[in-house]
């Protein structure tokens, strides 16, 4: 199998997900498209993971490859392409689909928990998991359901967490499993001018001083690629 990423800036790559990739033997390629990468054809991958980023979608003109970003997403999905979308990914992925992407009453950096809604019980990605886990946020926006998809999850300071849409082959992740201590350290140091005080945003020394997290999100991600994995 062959598992390709969009990665929209230097400092937050596919952390865990190239790691299980690896593992499981399975070619993997990038996109950089900070550094104006080409994009495949739809045909070169199987897997498609759109990674996050500090942008908003709509900033076409700071960010003009945006755009193309878009237009491939709607490519790899009217082509039935397994297609995961992390935090910018995911509204990236409701965007195209028909959703809008808005500021969100708070911004959500830490971790906190993610409650799965009863849509959430008979699906792929979350077979096996608990009603309740902590994940790893950092984000300021959220999207409104695209027509057709099925909300999956929720939290506290934001209702909409994660989406499935296209018979759950494609799934839309507000909060990030796939973060490992190294790729939250990143964040830190490049984001650091996010961590102000707020309801639902915690320190640095908060963020990377909990390693039984990192480890419990490792297997969280884990479990979701497996059960995809062997769905589709």
């Amino acid at each position: 199998m062959r598992l390709h990423y969009l990665q929209h800036v230097p400092f937050e790559g596919p952390a865990n997900i190239g790691r299980w990739a690896r593992d499981n033997g399975w070619e993997i390629s990038g996109t950089h498209l900070y550094r104006q990468d080409r994009l495949p054809e739809t045909a070169e991958f199987d897997w498609l993971v759109v990674m996050g980023g500090p942008m908003n979608i709509y900033e076409e003109k700071e960010y003009p490859w945006l755009n193309a970003e878009k237009k491939f997403l709607e490519e790899a999905i009217k082509s039935d392409k397994i297609v995961l979308g992390i935090c910018l990914g995911a509204q990236l992925l409701a965007d195209v689909l028909g959703g809008r992407v808005v500021r969100n009453r708070y911004k959500e950096i830490g971790w906190f928990p993610v409650t799965l809604r009863p849509e959430a019980a008979g699906s792929v990605p979350f077979r096996g998991f608990p009603g309740q886990f902590v994940a790893f946020h950092w984000h300021g926006d959220t999207f409104s359901l695209p027509p057709g998809s099925v909300m999956l999850a929720q939290s506290e300071a934001c209702p909409a967490q994660a989406f499935s849409s296209n018979g759950g082959r494609v799934l839309g992740l507000q909060f990030h499993l796939e973060s490992s201590p190294e790729s939250a350290q990143a964040l830190v140091q490049n984001c650091a001018d996010e961590l102000v005080e707020g309801q639902y945003i915690q320190s640095a020394d908060d963020i990377l001083g909990h390693g039984e997290h990192f480890d419990h999100i490792h297997r969280a991600m884990l479990t979701m690629l497996d059960n995809m994995k062997a769905e589709f």
